[in-house]
C-alpha cells in the first residue's frame, strides 16, 4: 500500500461529527414505509403507524427539513433502458491535494455515466459506480473520459455479473 496524503477537507463534502438527527419509533415507522413506496399517501402511512395524518405529516416535514429525507426517486431498470452494463472502478489519484481533489470530484459530477461515487480509505481514492450500454460504451467512457483526466493515476474496473442484493433502506 502506498503512503499517500489524505484528500482535502473541502474536496469531501463537509460533516460534522454528530449530525445525527433524533427520531423515535414513529418516525422510523414512517420512513421504513417511506422507502418501500414513496408514493405512499399520508393517509395511509397515518393509518399504518396510528397517528393521525396532521402529525404524520409534520413528522414527514420535519425528516425532510432536518435533511434525515434527503429527496425521493424512482428506481429504474437499467437493462430495460439500454444501461444494462454495471462497473465499479476503484481510481487512484497522483498528488492528494485540495486543488486536484476538487478538479476529480467537478469531473466526476460532470459525467452522467458515474451514478454515485464514494471517497474510500486504502490502496485508491475513490469507488466509481458506474452504468453504461455496454463492455463498448465503458471501454469508450473510460478511454476518452476516465483516463483523460488530469491527475488519474491507477485505475481498476470491476464489472458486475449480477446482483445479489441492492436495496435503498436503511431503517
Amino acid at each position: 500500500m502506498k503512503n499517500k496524503t489524505p484528500i482535502a477537507e473541502s474536496a469531501i463534502p463537509s460533516q460534522t461529527i454528530d449530525n445525527t438527527v433524533p427520531v423515535d419509533a414513529k418516525d422510523l415507522a414512517i420512513l421504513r414505509l417511506l422507502q418501500t413506496n414513496a408514493r405512499m399517501s399520508v393517509a395511509a402511512i397515518a393509518e399504518s403507524v396510528q397517528l393521525s395524518t396532521t402529525p404524520v405529516h409534520e413528522r414527514i416535514k420535519r425528516l425532510e427539513a432536518s435533511g434525515v429525507i434527503k429527496q425521493y426517486a424512482a428506481l429504474l431498470d437499467g437493462a430495460k433502458l439500454r444501461k444494462g452494463l454495471m462497473v465499479i472502478c476503484y481510481v487512484s489519484l497522483n498528488q492528494h491535494s485540495k486543488k486536484s481533489g476538487s478538479q476529480f470530484i467537478k469531473l466526476i459530477n460532470e459525467l452522467p455515466e458515474v451514478v454515485e461515487c464514494y471517497s474510500i480509505s486504502g490502496e485508491f481514492d475513490f469507488m466509481l459506480k458506474i452504468v453504461t450500454e455496454d463492455m463498448n460504451s465503458y471501454y469508450h467512457f473510460h478511454v476518452n473520459k476516465l483516463s483523460q483526466a488530469e491527475n488519474i493515476g491507477q485505475v481498476q474496473s470491476v464489472f458486475i455479473m449480477g446482483v445479489v442484493k441492492q436495496t435503498h433502506e436503511m431503517v
